[in-house]
């Protein structure tokens, strides 16, 4: 494990770049982790699917998987590959501050 700074916190993370911590994250990260991804503004619906992605782990102990997100986010899965183009559901949890989601490589 190895750290970053985000917003002038430093965090705990995974040799892949995720939080190992949930708790450490705070909505004024996630710019900055969506920049480090080639993401350079959050949308309202980027929003939407960080939210939701916060409140599947919240209640599960792990991210949606691409099709939970294009079922029940609100979002299609068309357009959650434009919003997040490298991958949805890895992406939308890394920027959310949660474990990479079981099922992604």
């Amino acid at each position: 494990m190895t750290t970053k700074t985000y917003a002038g916190t430093e965090v705990t993370v995974g040799d892949d770049g995720f939080f190992t911590d949930p708790e450490q994250w705070r909505e004024e990260m996630a710019l900055e982790i969506a920049r480090e991804s080639g993401i350079d503004e959050l949308t309202d619906r980027h929003w939407q699917v960080i939210t939701f992605m916060r409140r599947e782990y919240a209640e599960k102990g792990t991210g949606a998987t691409v099709r939970v997100l294009g079922k029940t986010s609100g979002v299609g899965v068309k357009e959650l590959y434009q919003l997040f183009p490298k991958g949805p559901a890895k992406l939308a949890a890394r920027i959310a501050g949660i474990p990479k989601p079981r099922g992604c490589i």
